[in-house]
């Protein structure tokens, strides 16, 4: 293994280590702690290795190579909670040299890629590179809980025009769907005391609970269980984008609290509905992650993702028809690309290049910064085939990603600054 491999892996491990998911904030940490610590790990590694840093009080930070027009590289630091049914602590970074990863949240999603890119950066460097563009390695403390991070850096930096986001699959995403996460309130009288379940709203839920009497006619199964006077329903998690590689915790809840008509039916006839919507960037996903039940009420979250050609009102329009109340929590919208134009055309072959595959440009449920640029496209580190842990248990990276994605990172900064 080369010297520079094994910083990378050494890197990635420390970086999983802090809990980088969204906590309270304090002086200096507007999303927590953990964030903080990753942003400032970061920055001094990009420091140490000889570029130049800025950190954005928190928000995000940079680390930047070369001068001229602006060339953005787009990453996150902050993850989604570990969530339940891991057998790897998430925020250990273990090294498995037997199998050729290292585990921990993150580590896909997006501390791995981010490190990946900021060393193909130090390679080329090393090389005696001398880029025609000022590389802008950006990265975020707030992109999976509502792009304030973003936002921030706008308003107290200039964001470069152009660039990738190593945040979703290779060959290359030429759109993205657009996100809304809505909360739906239902008016009801269940017999409950307490009922909630999800961390995210772009998480499948994997665990919802509610207090309430026992049924006689109750059977326990692997995923319902009474307990300490609450029903208790256990699901598997996954991307907000991808729900049918999840299983919804809160489904078998509504039911054993007799809610079917009042909430769940019309849940399901809104998302009948609503999964209607289609394009070339695939069908619109629904899926209710986040639920709390009060006195005479239940919230439940969702994320939508609705196909890049549709309109935010029409997917509304559905959920008006359908008599429910709802409120707009985040939204985000759409990001189309020519698939001919020159920054995806180049990613492309730069992918095809390094693989010797012969891949095209593809569309995603899931929503990158992107979007954030004039022209952007979200440029892997996942491909066809590989096994999808992102937001799961048990996520990782492997070695062999670990080295695709380099040379990979490395071609595509050395094409398009050169």
């Amino acid at each position: 293994m080369s010297a520079i491999f094994n910083d990378i892996v050494k890197n990635i491990s420390s970086i999983i280590t802090f809990d980088s998911s969204q906590s309270a904030p304090s002086e200096g940490a507007p999303f927590g702690e953990g964030a903080k610590k990753a942003l400032d790990y970061f920055l001094a590694l990009a420091e140490h290795l000889g570029f130049e840093t800025v950190n954005y009080d928190g928000y995000a930070g940079e680390a930047s190579f070369g001068k001229g027009e602006e060339f953005a590289v787009l990453a996150h630091l902050d993850v989604v909670p570990a969530g339940g049914g891991w057998t790897h602590d998430p925020f250990g970074g273990e090294i498995d040299y037997e199998r050729g990863r290292i585990w921990g949240r993150g580590a896909m999603d997006d501390k791995g890629p981010a490190i990946i890119a900021l060393f193909a950066m130090k390679a080329l460097a090393d090389e005696g590179f001398k880029p025609r563009r000022k590389i802008k390695l950006i990265v975020g403390c707030n992109e999976e809980n509502g792009w304030e991070c973003i936002e921030y850096y706008k308003t107290h930096a200039h964001m470069p025009d152009e660039g990738f986001s190593p945040d979703a699959d290779f060959p290359v995403i030429y759109a993205e769907k657009g996100i809304l996460h809505i909360k739906l309130t239902f008016p009801v009288n269940g017999d409950y005391s307490s009922l909630k379940g999800g961390e995210r709203a772009n998480m499948v839920c994997d665990y919802c609970e509610a207090e309430a009497p026992m049924k006689s006619d109750f059977v326990q199964t692997e995923s319902l269980e009474y307990r300490d006077g609450k029903i208790i329903s256990h699901g598997k998690s996954a991307h907000g984008s991808t729900p049918e590689h999840g299983v919804n915790a809160i489904p078998p809840v509504l039911s054993y609290l007799g809610l079917a008509d009042e909430i769940t039916l019309p849940l399901l006839s809104v998302a009948d509905k609503l999964c209607s919507f289609e394009d070339e960037t695939g069908k619109l996903t629904f899926s209710p992650n986040v639920i709390k039940g009060g006195d005479g009420f239940v919230e439940i979250v969702c994320d939508i993702r609705y196909p890049a050609t549709a309109k935010k009102e029409d997917v509304l329009k559905v959920i008006e028809d359908g008599g429910i109340k709802y409120d707009i929590l985040h939204e985000q919208s759409p990001l189309f690309n020519e698939k001919d134009g020159n920054l995806v055309k180049t990613l492309c072959e730069v992918y095809n290049e390094v693989t010797g595959k012969n891949a095209v440009p593809v569309a995603i449920g899931g929503g990158t910064y992107a979007r954030a640029l004039k022209n952007g496209a979200a440029f892997g580190p996942e491909e066809e085939g590989d096994e999808n842990t992102v937001h799961q248990a048990n996520e990782y990276i492997s070695f062999e990603k670990i080295q695709t994605c380099f040379k990979i990172y490395k071609l595509a900064l050395k094409k398009l600054t050169c």
